[in-house]
């Protein structure tokens, strides 16, 4: 593992769902260069490796992206085994491609490992599949946070028929909710908005689509949380899903 950097998911928070293969790089690794949002229980698996804090959160101070991209450069030039461990999946709004083909075209060897994402563990601890037969047939990951501020497709979102998982949303609450309504999606969809996934600290507040803005500002709703918003959010549905089958 010399001169090679492993752009390495770190999973929503709960350490043990660090894939073995994270565990192998941490442990090998020389330098990690650690994102804001990645547990730093997870850092007991490489006490060797010197860590250097690069995090970048929207709303705050942040480490600049040509910075970290220069940094993860010069150690992997120097000879150094380099882990980039990032928050939930690197490739799942976690730069991990542009930071891969970055690197890549500076003669750099580079790996990805995965790391389960913030909506999938988020989703799974509260009791929510994100696909359900008879229910939805499939998932959209979108992010709600655009480099160029620039707004989504809500209308074909809202009639794609597929489950949502809003990240970074947050902030644009209200922007998602109008959006999604204009585009046609019932009033009453079921809305999870889930925040800390997988932590101990996970809070959960269910609402719907009509009233989800109002709902997470009672809850007082923070960041990181992620948004699950389609009708398998539903227990009754999962319920009449069950008796089907049983009967």
């Amino acid at each position: 593992m010399n001169a090679k950097i492993w752009l390495v998911g770190a999973g929503p928070g709960d350490p043990e769902l660090l894939t073995l293969k994270a565990v192998r790089a941490l442990r090998e690794a020389e330098v990690v260069m650690l994102d804001d949002l990645v547990n730093p229980a997870i850092l007991e698996h490489c006490p060797q490796a010197r860590v250097i804090r690069v995090g970048k959160r929207g709303g705050c101070r942040s480490t600049p992206q040509a910075f970290i991209q220069r940094l993860m450069l010069r150690h992997a030039r120097q000879g150094r085994c380099v882990v980039r461990l990032k928050g939930g999946d690197p490739c799942v709004f976690g730069r991990g491609g542009e930071e891969a083909a970055w690197l890549q075209a500076r003669g750099v060897e580079v790996e990805l490992v995965n790391g389960i994402t913030a909506g999938l563990a988020g989703a799974t601890h509260c009791g929510i599949p994100l696909t359900l037969r008879g229910v939805s047939r499939g998932v959209t990951l979108v992010t709600a946070h655009t480099q160029d501020d620039s707004s989504l497709n809500w209308q074909a979102l809202a009639q794609s028929g597929m489950t949502l998982v809003v990240y970074m949303g947050v902030a644009r609450l209200i922007d998602i909710q109008h959006g999604l309504l204009a585009g046609g999606m019932s009033k009453e969809t079921p809305v999870a908005m889930i925040e800390n996934a997988s932590l101990p600290q996970q809070r959960e507040c269910r609402s719907q689509l009509q009233c989800m803005a109002v709902d997470a500002a009672a809850f007082e709703l923070k960041s990181p949380a992620i948004l699950v918003i389609g009708e398998v959010v539903s227990g009754a549905v999962a319920s009449l899903e069950l008796e089907r089958e049983a009967g």
